[in-house]
């Protein structure tokens, strides 16, 4: 299988993919260098990007790509986190239309997926199939936006229903750029227009001519599919999406990878996350290393110039409290009581009112919830007390470990809790959830085998 790699794990990435017999297409000038890889202009089955927030990737690729991959991250690295969108990217649908308002029509595509199309585009009374494809506007979404405007995605082309002839402006070759919109006034079908990728312009005619027959082929294979179908179905697949996290462990094992083909400081992947001028240093600071610098000197200085960026004891940070479907719960701002390399402690105040589930008491505003964890642990403990200092309960939640940023302390909750009462009565919570996303592949059979040893520690500790 051939993939395309960007982004601030790339190198990591490259590594893991090239020891596991995929082929890297189109590398940057870097990663050939590094890995003495030739030019290679073929079409990727499998393309990553880089999150938004640094915190892992995006996955878009075939099915057999994208299911490989994710067995592959899921062996690599333990706690990666990954979350397969249900519907196919660029995928044709007969849809069952079920619902509409005055803006949108709402179509049942399968699997229990309701997609969202704009009404001025729906052409189908609300008791007939509607012939629909997603959009690749708001990819993951949980009602994924559906269009009318049919095309077909190919390598190289894309074929567009009622559609001209187009040429990607990534291809900036004038005399490629009128060679392709020649091309494709020839070889387009009737009803559709041809619109030329970035990657057609390094083919031969013959390779495009291909392409064009391939893509004409599905027109015919939609057809055929529609007249006899029964909605919801999927008729024409498309590609797949992916996001996947990595969390504490994981950029500790990119590290690893990452070393083994470029000079790579202590935690690098944690510190590019950071992004803004934590990321540049190091660049900078890589860089004098690759030119034989000494590493301990080089580590000093590069973090005497971001310290100041990252929280202090009495500091206030804010916390971020990932659940495993990627929904990101702030949990408001925490002071900082201690931050070392033995133990992480913070504190924050609790602001509304409502119940601790297993505790079997009240959550009052004025609360009090003292947070203790350290550097690689699998858990955070809190203690809950009230306003008045009498403690209500323990909670020792399972959860990914903590990272500490400069403005937020950021963990992923793996759903599971050891709730402990005043009275030392010990409560497991949640377990079927983590099972749950077992079953969903969003964690790792290793990560589930790996939360229930760290709930028999736990509570074997706590009945002593």
């Amino acid at each position: 299988m051939k993939a395309k790699v960007r982004g601030i794990y790339t190198t990591a990435l490259t590594k893991l993919f090239l020891d596991n017999g995929f082929e890297i297409v189109q590398p940057s000038l870097t990663i050939k260098k590094r890995f003495g890889l030739m030019d290679n202009w073929a079409p990727p089955a499998i393309k990553i990007r880089d999150r938004y927030d640094l915190q892992g990737i995006k996955v878009l690729g075939t099915c057999d790509a994208v299911n490989t991959f994710q067995s592959i991250l899921h062996s690599a690295f333990e706690d990666a986190l990954t979350r397969k969108w249900r519907v196919s990217v660029d995928g044709i649908y007969w849809g069952k239309i079920v619902d509409s308002d005055e803006e949108t029509v709402y179509v049942d595509i399968g699997d229990d997926v309701i997609g969202r199309l704009p009404k001025i585009e729906s052409v189908c009374a609300e008791d007939k199939p509607q012939l629909v494809q997603v959009e690749r506007k708001g990819i993951g979404a949980k009602q994924p936006v559906l269009t009318t405007r049919l095309k077909i995605v190919g390598d190289y082309a894309i074929l567009a229903q009622n559609s001209k002839v187009g040429v990607s402006l990534k291809i900036r070759d004038l005399n490629k750029r009128v060679e392709l919109y020649a091309l494709g006034k020839t070889l387009a079908p009737g009803g559709w227009g041809i619109i030329w990728r970035e990657s057609s312009a390094n083919q031969s005619r013959e390779t495009l001519e291909n392409e064009i027959t391939k893509l004409v082929a599905k027109v015919r294979i939609l057809n055929e599919k529609v007249t006899n179908a029964k909605a919801p179905t999927l008729l024409i697949e498309g590609s797949y999406f992916m996001d996947v996290e990595f969390p504490w462990f994981s950029k500790r094992n990119m590290d690893k990878f990452r070393a083994s083909a470029a000079p790579t400081l202590d935690r690098h992947h944690f510190y590019k996350s950071c992004g803004g001028e934590v990321s540049v240093a190091l660049e900078m600071a890589e860089d004098l290393l690759e030119k034989g610098g000494n590493r301990n000197e080089i580590e000093e200085s590069f973090k005497e110039q971001f310290l100041y960026q990252f929280p202090e004891e009495g500091g206030l940070v804010d916390i971020e409290h990932v659940k495993l479907s990627g929904i990101i719960f702030h949990l408001g701002q925490a002071t900082i009581e201690s931050l070392d390399d033995e133990q992480i402690k913070y504190s924050r105040t609790i602001r509304s009112n409502g119940f601790y589930d297993g505790l079997g008491v009240k959550k009052e505003s004025g609360d009090k919830a003292i947070s203790k964890t350290k550097a690689g642990e699998w858990c955070i403990t809190t203690e809950y007390f009230s306003p008045s200092g009498e403690l209500k309960g323990t909670y020792i939640n399972l959860n990914t470990p903590v990272e500490v940023y400069p403005k937020a302390i950021r963990y992923v909750d793996l759903e599971v809790d050891v709730c402990i009462q005043p009275d030392s009565t010990i409560k497991v919570l949640d377990m079927e959830k983590l099972e749950k996303a077992l079953e969903k592949g969003f964690v790792s059979k290793n990560l589930f085998e790996t939360v229930k040893e760290q709930v028999n520690k736990i509570t074997k500790v706590n009945v002593i």
